[in-house]
């Protein structure tokens, strides 16, 4: 297997055909108002498209906070090419990164977290997830992560010891579950929260889309390198799009429960995606403890004029809310007030705890989001209604290896598609890379 490396022209031309909580949110002021803070070193693992956009957030953050020599200083992905793409994407922004901080191979998040970086951002396909958190942790790095934060059970329990661990630290973790930090989401869970709509009877959470594009499998590609280049559309890697994407609206329905679900019953199927081994479309009922049932759909199908439906509501026994600026209860109320890109705002909030020392950590709320996400499809691909406790007890992982040293550029073979209805559903049992 190939060692962790240092970029050069020379390594990229070689490698091409190789070639990814307690701090109170929107009190900052304007760059020309706000007083000079500290600079910050950030260091980015994964550089494809979330990872570029991430530090791009960052960066901006740093200006709000009138931090503007905050630089991204250490890079590090598996594939040549996507170290390139983020060095081009900051050099447009006056952020250079130089050879010798840049780190190629499936081990390079080692070599970053060595660095002197004050934060790192980690964007690798959520497989990743758990090993790497765990590192920079003990590494003693704050975090801003990306959702979701785990593709199985196991993943989440280390996720979960992960963030308790930073706890006691004193460190910080930001999660990509940016609705958490928006303005119209935060004034209106408030208010639900304070009593305006009554006690909650139901919930309900769409992420309903069009198709993910796949990228190209070139000649000579193995199918390590495809599937990571297009690790949306396969299951080891991603966890299912319910999980990746409707995390989301999962992270909000908790978010105001206060809680996750006990269990759930849910159906779904490949209705015409054609390539990758995930389902294109899901439907789970969840419930929670005191009674509340979660309606939840999502789905990657093509649809007329893109009529996407993606958000979430609940009615409560006073009034109701679109939980995202809206409530209708004796009156109407919508917000009105300003909201600084989410995106960007959550790296705003990172930024402020680690200035001021007030201990944000967002690792069990998306790790639970994340784990409501994985009982859904559980329950989905067993055909079976399951519980919490029997799943986040579960030993099913997804993952081909237990670790990021034992991968190598190679042939993968891929689980069989998961059939709906009760059919048998083993996880990863009776299939192993090639």
């Amino acid at each position: 297997m190939e060692k962790t490396t240092h970029l050069s022209r020379r390594r990229f031309v070689k490698n091409g055909a190789m070639a990814a909580a307690s701090v109170t949110a929107f009190n900052v002021l304007k760059p020309k108002e706000a007083r000079a803070a500290a600079p910050l070193k950030v260091g980015l693992l994964g550089c494809g498209g979330r990872g570029r956009g991430a530090v791009q957030d960052c960066l901006k953050a740093a200006e709000i906070l009138n931090a503007p020599e905050t630089k991204v200083t250490a890079l590090a992905d598996i594939l040549p090419d996507r170290i390139e793409a983020a060095k081009a994407v900051l050099g447009q922004m006056d952020n250079e990164v130089d050879d010798d901080q840049c780190f190629i191979g499936w081990e390079s998040y080692k070599e970053l977290f060595k660095t002197d970086v004050d934060y790192v951002i980690l964007a690798t396909p959520p497989v990743f997830r758990p090993e790497t958190l765990m590192a920079a942790v003990e590494a003693k790095k704050n975090v801003f992560m990306e959702k979701p934060a785990a593709v199985d059970p196991p993943g989440i329990r280390k996720i979960i010891e992960a963030g308790e661990k930073a706890k006691t630290l004193g460190l910080s973790i930001a999660a990509g579950t940016q609705r958490r930090h928006q303005a119209p989401y935060v004034e209106t869970i408030k208010r639900i929260h304070d009593g305006v709509i009554g006690d909650i009877m139901a919930g309900y959470a769409y992420w309903c889309g069009g198709p993910i594009a796949y990228g190209d499998r070139k000649p000579g590609m193995s199918d390590v390198e495809y599937q990571i280049r297009s690790w949306y559309h396969f299951l080891w890697l991603s966890g299912d799009h319910i999980v990746e994407q409707h995390v989301h609206n999962l992270d909000v329905i908790n978010w105001i429960m206060g809680k996750h679900p006990v269990k759930a019953f849910g159906t779904g199927g490949r209705a015409w995606q054609k390539r990758g081994n995930i389902w294109d479309h899901h439907g789970v009922v969840f419930h929670y403890d005191n009674d509340v049932i979660l309606t939840s759909f999502c789905s990657q199908t093509p649809r007329p004029e893109r009529n996407d439906r993606v958000n979430e509501f609940v009615q409560g026994s006073k009034g109701k809310s679109n939980c995202a600026g809206w409530i209708q209860s004796d009156t109407t109320w919508n917000f009105e007030g300003d909201s600084v890109n989410p995106y960007v705002q959550e790296h705003v909030d990172l930024m402020n705890s680690i200035y001021k020392n007030a201990g944000l950590n967002e690792a069990r709320n998306v790790a639970e989001s994340t784990m409501t996400a994985i009982l859904g499809r559980m329950a989905e691909y067993s055909g079976k209604q399951m519980s919490w406790d029997e799943a986040i007890h579960s030993e099913e992982s997804l993952a081909p290896h237990k670790t990021l040293a034992e991968y190598e550029f190679g042939p993968m073979k891929l689980s069989p598609i998961a059939l709906p209805g009760g059919q048998p559903y083993t996880g990863n049992e009776g299939w192993k890379p090639g």
